[in-house]
């Protein structure tokens, strides 16, 4: 937990110095997996759907102090309780960042299609198996979209399939895979 400036300091030096038995990252780049943060209407409902319905696993989050929030440029002076979920292991696991700020009453945007606004608009989610994930979707009660499962069209990669759903505050997600 952030309680004072040592600590986040702290993580900030530990993620940007590399250990002696590492080999030395090339490029402009530290990662190339890209941590992803969403604020959300309802924090248990998001991390419910996002561990049980996509497949997730909740690993230790953090909290960002008001005064450092505002000074950086992320909130107007709101703390930050973040909730942190993760896809794969290890380093380049990626990760998805929920907040939620019930008191603020942040707007919706408009995601009945990609379409239909600016900004991040969809996540995609790789999946090893289209019939698994549909599995642990239906047990979460959560339903496909349109006309559900569809395979990609000519020209795209043979016996790959694409599901898409929503998560509790509308934004789409698609699971890209084969059937096994």
């Amino acid at each position: 937990m952030f309680r004072n400036g040592s600590a986040l300091l702290l993580v900030v030096f530990s993620t940007c110095v590399l250990r002696a038995d590492e080999p030395k990252k090339t490029g402009e780049f530290a990662s190339t997996t890209i941590d992803l943060g969403v604020v959300v209407g309802d924090i248990e409902k998001s991390v419910k759907f996002y561990s049980e319905a996509i497949g997730f696993k909740e690993v230790k989050g953090f909290e960002v102090p008001a005064d450092y929030a505002k000074d950086v440029g992320l909130t107007n002076g709101k703390m930050l309780k973040v909730r942190v979920l993760v896809l794969g292991e290890g380093e380049g696991a990626t990760k998805l960042k929920l907040i939620e700020f019930p008191a603020d009453k942040p707007k919706k945007n408009d995601s009945e299609f990609i379409n239909t606004e600016l900004g991040f608009r969809y996540l995609t989610i790789f999946v090893t198996d289209t019939s698994s994930a549909l599995k642990r979707l239906d047990k979460a009660g959560v339903k496909p979209i349109a006309k559900g499962t569809q395979s990609l069209p000519k020209g795209f990669p043979e016996g790959i399939f694409l599901t898409i759903v929503r998560d509790p505050d509308g934004n789409l997600v698609e699971l890209v895979g084969p059937k096994k």
